[in-house]
């Protein structure tokens, strides 16, 4: 949990000031009996109709000008799983020498996130000078559900007053709003690091070490049980017993994800060019490629995070301008109006196939640096480069070093370009496995699985963990399902 705090006075230039239902029925039953009463001449009626009008400008005086001051600490957790209900906690104190009763409360977020209707405040007694009382002193707190990921401000809390006769309300912002970040679903993955099976038939090869360049083997005696196919015959000769390979673990290995961030080919071809505030397209936010793109994030970080909890250093490599960074660990800044800055793609950043360095990440504070970055980014089109950057020229040797090793992609819908660079990034990987969702084309899928990736269909219902369950069925040919 996160606490921050700060003193608010009721602000006039922000204050929201409103007669309430009996207070508008007294201006207009007052302004009504005045325009009769001043026709016919009825001094009496006038007096009446003056007093209907004034008792509920004097309630619009008294709610606006009556001094409320407190101080609000709030606290939430720092990130939240979509999905998953968060707890926010909030403390109103009082710290006037004046009693505070009356009050309702109701707090406050970005559109889309359904917040708790306004309640009553229970009644505040004066402060004490150096401490707080359970007196003066009221806890609040309430659940909010985010059903996707996103970093959603939540306040400023509404304080508001009614007078003693009910007919004016006033209502005004106190604390300050805070970025709550809502990561995207993490689905637990079988297997003990990534343990795939392959081959046909009754064939199959475990594979326990995904480094091609860390196939080291170290010879052993030969103890019972152990099949005969491991038999290190070198090492037998030289020893002069049998002897078998038993394989030395790297104590870090490395895995590379891949996510299509890039709006690709089909993606320009839904008739929709109209950019929103963040730089996404509607189509993207609304259209059909948004389910997709929320099930390629979840797998994205479900493999990566299955990946880290084995021990792997995870190499994220975007298709689209890069956004992903390491975001920090530590705490979020707790000061009144402070919030984290957004990763929106840097202009000038082409992506991890372009250019750009890749990101890793390993450990518990990978993991975490890791979904809250996964929870900012958006779909993207690709930046023009003035050279080395363009798509199918091999512009990835700069950002992805040598070395063959295990590669996951989650493709949404890749252009020719992308989808040449993808074929060329085959010799770095080992195995080289591709979620391909069913908007991607035919003929980019056969070409993917031409030079060698395997294939895995999936669509915005397909479950994560039955994706990962088909990558690890042995291989077959399954162009023509795409």
């Amino acid at each position: 949990m996160t606490w921050s705090g700060s003193t608010s006075p009721a602000s006039r230039a922000r204050r929201l000031v409103r007669p309430t239902l009996r207070g508008g029925l007294f201006l207009g039953v007052g302004s009504a009996l005045f325009i009769v009463a001043w026709a016919a001449d009825q001094r009496d009626l006038i007096f009446v109709a003056a007093l209907l009008l004034l008792v509920p400008l004097v309630a619009l005086g008294y709610v606006l000008v009556h001094p409320v001051r407190v101080s609000v600490t709030r606290a939430r957790p720092a990130t939240v799983s979509a999905g998953l209900s968060a707890t926010v906690t909030i403390q109103v104190s009082n710290v006037t020498s004046l009693p505070l009763a009356g009050l309702r409360w109701r707090d406050t977020a970005a559109s889309g996130v359904v917040m708790p209707a306004a309640q009553p405040l229970r009644a505040l007694g004066p402060a004490r000078p150096g401490h707080q009382t359970p007196a003066d002193t009221a806890v609040l707190s309430y659940q909010v559900r985010l059903p996707r990921r996103g970093v959603y401000p939540i306040g400023p809390m509404m304080l508001g007053r009614v007078d003693p006769f009910g007919l004016a309300y006033s209502e005004w912002p106190v604390g300050a709003p805070h970025d709550l970040t809502v990561t995207p679903r993490v689905t637990p993955l079988p297997g003990n690091g990534v343990s795939i099976t392959r081959g046909e038939g009754s064939r199959h090869e475990r594979l326990r070490h995904l480094n091609n360049d860390s196939d080291e083997l170290i010879a052993r005696e030969y103890r019972p049980g152990d099949p005969m196919r491991r038999v290190n015959w070198p090492a037998t000769a030289r020893h002069g017993e049998i002897m078998v390979r038993q394989e030395e673990q790297r104590s870090h290995p490395e895995a590379r994800v891949l996510l299509d961030t890039t709006r690709g080919g089909a993606g320009h071809r839904d008739g929709d060019g109209g950019f929103g505030t963040d730089g996404t397209r509607a189509a993207d936010r609304h259209g059909a490629h948004s389910a997709e793109f929320e099930v390629a994030v979840e797998l994205a970080a479900s493999i990566a995070v299955h990946l880290l909890e084995a021990g792997f250093r995870v190499d994220t490599v975007e298709l689209g301008p890069a956004q992903l960074v390491p975001s920090p660990i530590a705490p979020r800044a707790s000061r009144s109006g402070q919030s984290r800055p957004s990763v929106n793609a840097e202009t000038g950043r082409l992506g991890g196939l372009r250019g750009d360095d890749t990101v890793s990440f390993t450990g518990p504070e990978g993991e975490r640096a890791l979904l809250d970055a996964l929870a900012q980014v958006v779909r993207r089109d690709h930046l023009a480069a003035a050279g080395g950057g363009a798509p199918g020229a091999g512009g990835r040797r700069a950002g992805i070093g040598g070395g063959q090793i295990p590669t996951f992609a989650v493709l949404i819908d890749t252009d020719a370009g992308d989808t040449a660079d993808l074929v060329d990034l085959r010799g770095l990987c080992q195995p080289a496995v591709a979620f391909v969702f069913d908007t991607m084309s035919a003929a980019a899928v056969d070409h993917l699985a031409d030079a060698g990736w395997q294939c895995v269909p999936v669509s915005a219902h397909s479950g994560v963990e039955a994706a990962w369950l088909l990558a690890g069925q042995d291989r077959g040919d399954r162009r023509g399902q795409y």
